[in-house]
């Protein structure tokens, strides 16, 4: 089966084109493209081809590789989020205890976004 790169898609529109290795730009309707997989510029597919009416058709796409998540290359590296992590498992240990006694923390909204911030992260 051919390979090549997604030159274009568009998921609105429903179709795109693929560059194929061999030089040959090929048509890529949405209807090939698996329900489970997101084509995006870029990404490499095999695909089979098919003589549609205004030139090569793809047929049964298969995602070759995923593009790495922009968030994932963006995250703080583990080594450094070990020891936010520490510190915020110290906050939330006295802030149980005040809790625990019936109050809220004056600097709830701060350590709420800490929370965020390292979930974020996380999640990437």
């Amino acid at each position: 089966m051919p390979t090549g790169k997604v030159k274009f898609f568009d998921k609105a529109k429903g179709f795109g084109f693929i560059a194929g290795d061999d030089g040959q730009e090929v048509f890529l309707p949405g209807s090939a493209v698996p329900a489970d997989a997101e084509v995006r510029t870029g990404m490499r597919l095999e695909y089979g081809v098919a003589d549609g009416r205004r030139g090569p058709q793809a047929l049964s796409v298969r995602v070759l590789d995923r593009l790495p998540s922009v968030a994932r290359a963006k995250r703080v590296p583990a080594r450094e989020l070990a020891p936010i992590v520490q510190d915020l498992v110290s906050v939330l240990d006295n802030l149980s205890g005040q809790l625990a006694k019936g109050t809220y923390p004056e600097k709830g909204a701060a350590i709420a976004a800490a929370l965020r911030r390292v979930a974020d992260q996380l999640e990437a």
